[in-house]
């Protein structure tokens, strides 16, 4: 081979590890801001009042996510985010309509595949409780559930429209009947994680417990979602335009921002790829997010090339990773954020 061919082989060679190096990412963390609204955030950004969030704008890019499937609510939002899976796939319609995801599916059972148990650490660590959990199926007595039902929220709605609204149904055991209520979405999922955590409530207890468990294993890869949920409350109790939700959002930045700075002292930042991602926003000054799709991505991965569907987040994290995606099965509805 002449000197010529030689240092064009080399330089095609370096190109291809170099692409290799950019497209993957030793460790990726997913920050959560449950109910931030799109509007809200980039009328937030304009007055300079979310700093974090403008650094790994600046750094990386900003996106665009809209809803398009599924509902615009909590469940339905960090299931479709953390599979890359349509609804029908998932079984996770609503906060009403809903069933334990599939063995398998989530994007942390997929890396644990992927890397091996002992090469890589996987986390969810959860403010939020009731729609954010792992609980198993629940069987009560008909009677008695018939009996709470009638003194609940959904009093006036008729029986079978309550039983829907959880995504309950009635059984028949014998001479007795029973509902039974469906196991929580993560219920499959949290045997194929390293750590689930939920009920957590502040930021700065998610917070804390996420640079714990990053601290413990920061020697392996990682893939964590930390999750904020402080706006959807605050959203929930005061309204959309309120100035309490905005602080809900400054105190997301603020411990968004500690925990970069964090895993900057330890060295690690360098290695790990960070999105916030949202599961919906809300109802413009509104209480609600009954018709709420348009929410964003903010991340300092430098290859994000387009806005996009919620359901492309998960794939974009597994590609990120470096995991073949086109050898999952099923195949994913979503397509990663760095493909045109």
């Amino acid at each position: 081979m002449t000197r010529n061919r030689w240092m064009m082989a080399a330089v095609a060679l370096f190109a291809v590890q170099a692409l290799s190096v950019a497209e993957t990412s030793k460790n990726v963390l997913l920050i959560g801001w449950d109910g931030a609204r799109r509007g809200h955030v980039e009328k937030m950004l304009e007055r300079n009042e979310l700093p974090t969030l403008a650094a790994l704008k600046a750094e990386g890019k900003m996106v665009n996510i809209n809803v398009t499937t599924g509902a615009t609510d909590t469940k339905a939002g960090w299931s479709q985010i953390l599979t890359g899976y349509h609804p029908n796939t998932t079984g996770v319609h609503s906060n009403g309509k809903y069933q334990p995801i599939p063995k398998g599916y989530t994007i942390f059972e997929r890396a644990e595949k992927a890397f091996g148990d002992d090469k890589v650490y996987t986390a969810m660590i959860v403010a939020k409780s009731g729609h954010v959990d792992a609980a198993g199926p629940v069987k009560v007595p008909y009677q008695r559930w018939k009996t709470r039902s009638e003194k609940g929220p959904l009093k006036n709605l008729p029986e079978q429209a309550r039983l829907r609204r959880n995504g309950m149904k009635v059984i028949q055991e014998g001479a007795r009947r029973f509902v039974v209520a469906p196991g929580k979405p993560y219920f499959n999922a949290k045997d194929g994680m390293d750590l689930f955590v939920n009920g957590l409530k502040t930021d700065e207890a998610v917070s804390t417990r996420t640079l714990s468990e990053i601290e413990k294993n920061k020697d392996k890869r990682f893939l964590i979602f930390a999750h904020f949920a402080r706006p959807d409350h605050d959203g929930h109790q005061f309204g959309e335009g309120s100035k309490e939700y905005s602080a809900g959002l400054k105190e997301d930045d603020e411990w968004t921002g500690k925990i970069i700075k964090r895993l900057k002292e330890m060295n690690l930042y360098k290695d790990t790829t960070v999105y916030v991602v949202v599961d919906h926003g809300f109802d413009v000054g509104k209480t609600t997010h009954r018709n709420a799709p348009y929410v964003f991505m903010a991340t300092n991965d430098t290859e994000v090339r387009r806005p996009g569907d919620r359901a492309d987040i998960g794939p974009t994290v597994l590609k990120r990773l470096g995991i073949d995606i086109a050898k999952l099965e099923p195949p994913l509805f979503g397509k990663p954020l760095t493909e045109r």
